[in-house]
């Protein structure tokens, strides 16, 4: 079975309410993290994207290929569902923009492992043994029943549709990977452990 077109996609269009600033721009590799991450997956994908809110497009550098949120649906779906209806022959591989421990080999490894006949490919840890919707390849497939997920009002949330879909878990080799930096204190955890040796 031929591998459908993989494209990248980080998601930065939340409003970061608990962080207190947006933690798309907060620079733990030099970079605003968006940027960071978006490079990353240029390496991987065949086209990357960000995927924003409207009044974020200023704020973008014009090298920068951006995907903008058509607000149909609420959560992380508004930005994935977003992408899907732009190319929806793609698959996605997409990451949340508060990933400050990602890196390029947990990527690859996730890419390597992707089944696409499954609805996703997505990271899991160990404990938890529950996907990450948000450090995953979305399928066309996943993405389509997705929305019938939605229509039928069951929930909202991308990681109830995968537990209850055909999903590959992957266990990262390095779960700190997997960090989200959500809040204050998440943030200076992430910190310490970039300048751990």
């Amino acid at each position: 079975m031929m591998e459908t077109e993989l494209f990248g996609l980080v998601l930065s269009g939340g409003r970061s309410t608990r962080m207190g600033l947006d933690k798309s721009i907060i620079s733990y590799h030099g970079l605003p993290q968006r940027e960071y991450l978006y490079h990353m997956l240029t390496k991987l994908c065949s086209k990357t994207f960000i995927g924003i809110r409207e009044d974020q497009q200023e704020e973008i550098p014009a090298d920068i290929q951006v995907i903008i949120d058509r607000d149909k649906y609420k959560g992380p779906y508004n930005g994935l569902l977003s992408a899907h209806e732009s190319y929806p022959r793609a698959a996605w591989l997409v990451l949340a923009c508060d990933l400050p421990l990602m890196n390029s080999s947990a990527l690859e490894q996730l890419v390597k492992e992707r089944n696409p006949k499954a609805a996703a490919t997505a990271f899991a840890t160990q404990l938890s043994e529950l996907p990450e919707p948000l450090c995953a390849i979305w399928e066309p497939s996943g993405l389509q029943e997705s929305i019938k997920f939605l229509e039928s009002g069951r929930a909202t949330c991308p990681r109830k549709f995968l537990i209850a879909s055909n999903v590959k878990l992957v266990f990262p080799t390095n779960e700190n990977v997997l960090l989200n930096a959500n809040s204050k204190e998440d943030f200076e955890e992430a910190i310490t452990k970039l300048e751990a040796p």
